[in-house]
Order: C-alpha cells, then sequence, then structure tokens
C-alpha cells in the first residue's frame, strides 16, 4: 500500500473519532452545566482543557461559558478543533482513497458531511445541541459499524482502525485526567452530590454506565471507575482495550510487510505498563502523574506509526 493511502485512511478514521470525542466532552459539559452547584463555569473550561484548544479559544473569546464553548468546538466551520472541521477533514480523507472504502464506509461518510449543515444548533439559543451531539455519535458509531462489517481484514482496515484506537486512547486518558486534576472537588465535597454527578457524566461520556455496574455492582467509587478506565481490557474505551488493538494491529502490519518497526517496539512496552501494573501502583505513583506520561507516550508512539508507515 502507498504510505499516501494509509496516511487518509488512518487520519481518516482519527477524524471521525476526534468528532465523536468532542461531542461526548460538549455533553458532558452540558449535563454538568446544568446543575446548581455548577455556577462557576468549571465544567466549560474543562472541556476546553481535555479537547486541548484553551489557548485556540482565547484568543477568539472574553469568557468561557456554555455558548461560547459550544459555539467554538461544536458549530464553527473555521476552527480545526471543532466537530464541522473533523468531519469536514475525514471525508476529504475518505474522498481521497474513495477506491480503497466500501460502498457502506462511503455513503455513512457523504452522508454524514451532507447531512451536517441541517443539524447544527442555534449557536446563540443551544436549542436541539443534545440532538445534535447525539447525532454526531450515531454517525460515527455506524461509520466504524460499516467499517468492521464490511471491510476486509487486510492492511488499510488496520490503519483505520490504529487511527480510531490512538484517537480514543488520547480522548479517555484527557477524561480521566481532567475529572482528577481540574474538577477535583474540595476535600469536603469529595463523595459529595457534586463529585457523584461529576462521576456519572465522566461514565455516561465513555458509555461505561452500564460496565460499570456490570463489573463492580456497588456505588460509585472513583479508583474503581480510573482503574475500569486504565486496567479493564474488557471496557472498549479502556486505555489498555486501545493498546490491545493497537499492538495487535502492529503486529500483523510487520507480520504482512516481513519488517518489524520502532512503533511496534513501542505499542508493546506501553502495552506491558498497563497490562502488568497492579491498579495500587498507579494510585500510589499519582494518577495525574501516570495519565501524563500516558498521553505523552500514546502522542509519541502516534508519531512513530507516522514516522514508520505514513510519511
Amino acid at each position: 500500500m502507498l504510505s499516501r493511502t494509509a496516511d487518509n485512511l488512518f487520519w481518516m478514521s482519527r477524524y471521525i473519532e476526534r468528532a465523536e470525542n468532542l461531542a461526548r466532552l460538549l455533553e458532558v459539559g452540558h449535563r454538568l452545566s446544568i446543575m446548581p452547584a455548577s455556577a462557576d463555569g468549571s465544567e466549560w473550561a474543562s472541556t476546553l482543557a481535555i479537547a486541548g484548544c484553551q489557548d485556540a479559544f482565547d484568543r477568539e473569546y472574553q469568557t468561557v461559558g456554555a455558548q461560547n464553548v459550544v459555539e467554538f468546538i461544536g458549530i464553527r466551520n473555521d476552527n480545526p478543533y471543532s466537530i464541522p472541521s473533523c468531519l469536514e477533514n475525514a471525508r476529504s480523507n475518505g474522498r481521497a482513497v474513495r477506491v480503497s472504502l466500501t460502498t457502506a464506509m462511503w455513503q455513512s461518510l457523504n452522508s454524514t458531511w451532507l447531512e451536517l449543515h441541517s443539524r447544527r444548533p442555534s449557536a446563540e439559543s443551544g436549542a436541539g445541541i443534545l440532538d445534535y451531539l447525539d447525532w454526531v455519535k450515531d454517525r460515527s458509531t455506524q461509520f466504524v459499524g460499516a467499517t468492521t462489517s464490511t471491510m476486509l481484514r487486510n492492511d488499510a482496515y488496520f490503519f483505520v482502525m490504529m487511527g480510531m484506537l490512538l484517537e480514543r486512547a488520547d480522548n479517555t486518558a484527557r477524561l480521566l485526567d481532567v475529572k482528577y486534576h481540574l474538577l477535583l472537588p474540595e476535600y469536603e465535597d469529595v463523595g459529595g452530590t457534586l463529585d457523584f454527578y461529576q462521576w456519572s457524566a465522566l461514565l455516561r461520556a465513555v458509555t461505561a454506565n452500564r460496565a460499570y455496574h456490570n463489573l463492580y455492582r456497588g456505588a460509585l467509587q472513583p479508583w474503581r471507575i480510573a482503574e475500569m478506565l486504565i486496567l479493564r481490557a474488557e471496557v472498549p474505551r479502556s486505555l489498555l482495550s486501545c493498546l490491545v488493538g493497537l499492538t495487535e494491529y502492529l503486529e500483523r502490519l510487520s507480520d504482512m510487510y516481513g519488517e518489524r518497526k520502532e512503533s511496534l517496539r513501542m505499542a508493546k512496552a506501553l502495552h506491558a505498563d498497563l497490562a502488568y501494573q497492579p491498579a495500587e501502583d498507579i494510585f500510589q505513583r499519582g494518577l495525574h502523574e501516570f495519565l501524563t506520561d500516558f498521553i505523552q507516550r500514546n502522542d509519541r508512539l502516534g508519531r512513530q506509526i507516522q514516522r514508520d508507515y505514513l510519511d
């Protein structure tokens, strides 16, 4: 496969996953903002921090608030960090390699872009924002379903899945880190109503409420939520689950191309650190420090994949 084709497939998948992740972030911000105890606006500041676009936002807006953040991330075409920009970039990459996509994949990708204008909510009123975010998530899920049910398990498929998993791991780590680092309540509020709803919103953001109760069958406990989203391979959005998939696809690429690249070594090392590290060691070290290190290593892995296969 040409490196240019692999690059388009890889980034098409990353942008689709990124659009879904941004929709999930905005949904969490919205749900937290309607709580009586959220008048300080920290939920919207944390949304910008997770998305990694605080500096870009500050250059455009004077205040952080629901209307500005929703407009910046959810609606604006000219913002490279927005949902519309991600969907446009995904379509552009997909169109460049149209012959490598199945009919179902292209129809899902193209129809999402064509429907986008009519689906976007009003920036002023915010009316329909939750319906819009649900639509973005549904379209991403549809695209992933079309990919997994119609695409040959060849190198094209491996690059699509690696893009999705890299982006997903980054988002899960950022969500956990911001909850601990930015939204952590005062000591007297830990375990209180605000803390409970923040953790509930985080689980909702990764569609893991039911998974948590199936695995732990009890009240929400912060350390259990962190353990589940880091170390439980059976949870699709956990860090370990993403690394299991990334390692598998890099292994299969190595077998197919007859060469073992540095990116495989890096993925195996990161996978081993997750698979064989007790949760107690992570908390003793410090969850924020662990997640910061993971985000940096995941980013380096993505850059190495780019050098090994896509440049």
